[in-house]
């Protein structure tokens, strides 16, 4: 298709916000809507899932997603990252086996894991701690973790397909066996499941830069590396398949029948904590372009040399992300400590918006603002 009308900055910035920050809706919908939420097991002040959906799904509290998952059609599942995925979406992934990081998935490996498979099988649900009880596989060093074989053994098993988490509980996974409808297998079907799981990540990123975009069909094609080929196609005919512009400079991707240039993308004035993996901000090229600042991830990075704090969110008020702000519930009382890219506002709108946003925050936690 042909480029579009170019948007402005400011236009790209607000339809980035709008699109993604809408009007919050049930969980069902909300997770629908957005297509895929990353999930991560740190709590800082909660995972990222529910720092996600909060500001998402009305009265969300922390934990919802896991207490109402048995009853949602979702599946958790690695897609470009791990997360939740609206089930249609997940048999899109399958049939895939054993991704090269698992390379280690030698004769043996894959006799135990069928052992593993077939257990699961007879028991129903089971819970790991089942697994380990039953076989004595040994140890694993896996991206420099010490890992208990069976542990390894079940996530390579639902990486491919052939188990499903069925629930948590306190944040363990509890399994079953699933087998996935069989796929048409033709050139062409897998063209378009590789454009359909290509279309799910564009509309919950857009809109993307150039540069994000070829790092999103790298995420993906490792994701479902039995599609390599055909994402790098659906890639290479990103300009028929999404609408594009060039704004100062940099050509950017969104989906067809959006435009960024309309007046019904409009930012409210709330202020918003966000989680380091929201939509909004996951994207760290495009975050540069859109706010003009640079923002780390330091929860990895040594105390000694972070500048932002171990979980810094990023702090968006209206339209303009402020700075950030680390968030943490000490004897039942959420404390702030806020950082900012430039002076602090200083009247009272900002004031305003900031006891609102730790009240809701505090809400959604249980516990007392600060």
């Amino acid at each position: 298709m042909s480029p579009l009308k170019a948007p402005s900055l400011q236009q790209l910035r607000r339809y980035a916000i709008a699109r993604s920050l809408f009007k919050p809706t049930s969980l069902s919908r909300a997770i629908t809507r957005l297509g895929f939420v990353q999930a991560d097991p740190m709590r800082a002040p909660a995972r990222a899932q529910d720092l996600i959906l909060a500001h998402r799904v009305k009265d969300y509290r922390v934990g919802d997603l896991e207490r109402r998952y048995p009853r949602l059609p979702i599946e958790e599942a690695f897609f470009i990252n791990y997360g939740f995925l609206p089930r249609e979406a997940v048999a899109l992934l399958h049939p895939r086996g054993t991704p090269n990081t698992w390379r280690a998935w030698n004769a043996k490996m894959e006799a135990h894991a069928q052992e593993v498979l077939a257990f699961v099988r007879e028991n129903g649900c089971t819970h790991s701690k089942e697994v380990l009880a039953r076989f004595d596989h040994g140890r694993i060093r896996w991206w420099g973790a010490d890992l208990n074989l069976s542990t390894h053994l079940l996530e390579g098993l639902h990486y491919r397909g052939l188990l499903r988490v069925v629930r948590r509980k306190d944040g363990t996974r509890f399994y079953e066996a699933i087998e996935h409808p069989a796929q048409e297998d033709s050139p062409e079907a897998r063209l378009a499941r590789a454009g359909q799981l290509l279309d799910v990540a564009v509309r919950l990123y857009a809109p993307l830069p150039v540069g994000s975009l070829g790092y999103l069909c790298g995420l993906l094609r490792a994701g479902v590396p039995h599609l390599a080929a055909e994402v790098r196609q659906v890639q290479e005919g990103a300009k028929s398949r999404y609408a594009y512009a060039e704004t100062d400079g940099v050509l950017w991707f969104w989906p067809q029948g959006e435009n960024p240039r309309a007046r019904r993308y409009q930012v409210d004035e709330k202020l918003r904590f966000l989680s380091p993996f929201d939509p909004v901000v996951w994207d760290r090229r495009r975050f540069r372009l859109l706010w003009g600042w640079e923002y780390k991830f330091e929860a990895y990075v040594p105390a000694h040399k972070r500048k932002m704090g171990h979980y810094a969110m990023p702090m968006l008020w209206g339209e303009e992300m402020l700075g950030w702000a680390n968030l943490s519930v000490v004897d039942g009382q959420l404390r702030h400590d806020l950082g900012f890219v430039g002076a602090r506002p200083r009247n009272s709108g900002f004031r305003q918006a900031l006891n609102k946003a730790l009240q809701e925050m505090g809400k959604f936690l249980g516990v007392r603002p600060d």
